[in-house]
């Protein structure tokens, strides 16, 4: 099976899908919280890495940014929060079809994206502890 990432059109499309997920985040009033305050500045540029890589291109976030282990401690100790993962999960579902990757790079994407997301729920409880060296969560 091709890459997913020379599926969806490579970085550029990648990036302007993070772009697009990212506003509509901030514009929906059950996804916005986590978006609207101490995001890394470069923060769209950094996701786009993280996808672009799980997404089977070349190791963008890993040679620049950090690893999986780093990646869940970004997002761990904040509790269950089902409703923001779904209002997530359903904004990404809109900016792949905004930013026009349909048909099966759209369901790959998104099948990955719900997997992403709830792979970080292992690390959600207060305390819990992110061990080193996790694998890369990939396509």
């Amino acid at each position: 099976m091709p890459a997913l990432y020379a599926e969806i059109g490579g970085f550029d499309k990648v990036l302007e899908l993070t772009c697009r997920w990212h506003q509509l985040c901030l514009a929906d009033p059950d996804a916005a919280h986590p978006f609207e305050h101490d995001l890394h500045p470069y923060h769209n540029e950094r996701l786009a890495a993280y996808l672009s890589e799980a997404f089977g291109g070349p190791a963008l976030y890993s040679a620049g940014y950090g690893d999986e282990s780093m990646v869940q401690r970004m997002h761990a100790c904040n509790g269950e929060h089902l409703e923001l993962d779904i209002a997530c999960l359903a904004l990404f579902d809109r900016a792949l079809a905004d930013v026009g990757i349909e048909g099966a790079p759209a369901s790959r994407a998104s099948a990955y994206f719900r997997r992403a997301i709830e792979s970080q729920r292992a690390y959600c409880a207060r305390g819990a502890e992110v061990p080193e060296g996790l694998p890369m969560n990939k396509e």
